[in-house]
C-alpha cells in the first residue's frame, strides 16, 4: 500500500512536466489540444492545469471563435521558462568565469553590491517616506509582479521574508556569490539591516531573510 501511494505522485509529476513539455514546444494549448498530445482526459489536464496555475507556471486568455462560450488557451509563464537550461545561463556562466579569470574576487562582490543597489533605486521612489509594515508590503508586492513569488511572515516581532523561488539558482551553483544580490538589494530597498537565515543554494526549500525586531523598532523612533 505504501509503494502505490509513492507511485501516485511520481505519475502526476510526469504527466504535469509533460504538458509543460508541450506548451514549451508549442507555445500555447486549449485544454483538448493538450489531452489530444498527451493521450489523457480532458478532465485530467484541467486538474493538472489547476496545480500548474497554482504553482504560476502556466497562464492562459481567453478566446473568441464566432459564436459560443470563449475558449482558454494556455501557455507558460515566465517562471517556468526560467526553469529550463537555456543559451542566457550558459552565456551568465562564461562571462562569470571568464570575469573571475581577469577581476580579483574583492571586485566581484563590489559588482554585486553595485547590481543590489541599481536594483533597489528602481523601487526608490515607491518605497520611500512609508513605515517599515507599508515598505514591507510594498516590497512583496513590487517583488511578485517580478515573478520573485514573496511571502511576508512574522516570528515573534521579527519579520521574515521568505523567496519561494531563486531567480539565480541555476547559476549560484558554480557562482555562490551572486547571492549577496538578494541580500543587499532588501536591506537597500528597506534601508534597514536583513539577515539570511535559509538558502535554496544550501538545500532548503526557500530563501529566507529575517528583519530583526530591533531594526524596526529603531526605524518607527527616526
Amino acid at each position: 500500500m505504501h509503494a502505490a501511494t509513492d507511485i501516485l505522485p511520481r505519475m502526476k509529476r510526469k504527466t504535469r512536466d509533460e504538458i509543460i513539455d508541450i506548451l514549451r514546444e508549442r507555445g500555447e494549448c486549449t485544454v483538448n489540444e493538450l489531452a489530444e498530445v498527451a493521450g489523457i482526459t480532458p478532465v485530467s489536464v484541467r486538474h493538472h492545469l489547476t496545480s500548474l496555475q497554482a504553482a504560476q507556471l502556466v497562464s492562459y486568455v481567453q478566446e473568441r471563435h464566432g459564436v459560443g462560450r470563449p475558449r482558454m488557451v494556455f501557455s507558460l509563464t515566465p517562471k517556468a521558462m526560467e526553469q529550463f537550461p537555456t543559451r542566457y545561463l550558459r552565456l551568465t556562466n562564461r562571462l562569470l568565469h571568464h570575469l573571475k579569470d581577469i577581476v580579483p574576487a574583492e571586485k566581484i562582490a563590489d559588482l554585486m553590491y553595485q547590481v543590489a543597489n541599481s536594483m533597489a533605486d528602481e523601487y526608490a521612489q515607491s518605497l520611500n517616506r512609508l513605515s517599515p509594515e507599508a515598505r514591507l508590503e510594498e516590497l512583496q508586492e513590487l517583488l511578485n509582479e517580478e515573478g520573485f513569488s514573496v511571502q511576508i511572515d512574522t516570528e515573534g516581532k521579527d519579520v521574515l521574508i521568505h523567496e519561494l523561488n531563486c531567480p539565480y539558482l541555476q547559476v549560484g551553483q558554480e557562482h555562490p556569490e551572486i547571492c549577496l544580490i538578494d541580500e543587499t538589494f532588501l536591506a537597500r530597498a528597506l534601508d534597514m539591516p536583513v539577515e539570511r537565515i535559509r538558502c535554496q543554494m544550501q538545500g532548503d526549500d526557500r530563501c529566507t531573510f529575517v528583519v530583526r525586531a530591533s531594526m524596526l523598532e529603531h526605524d518607527h523612533d527616526s
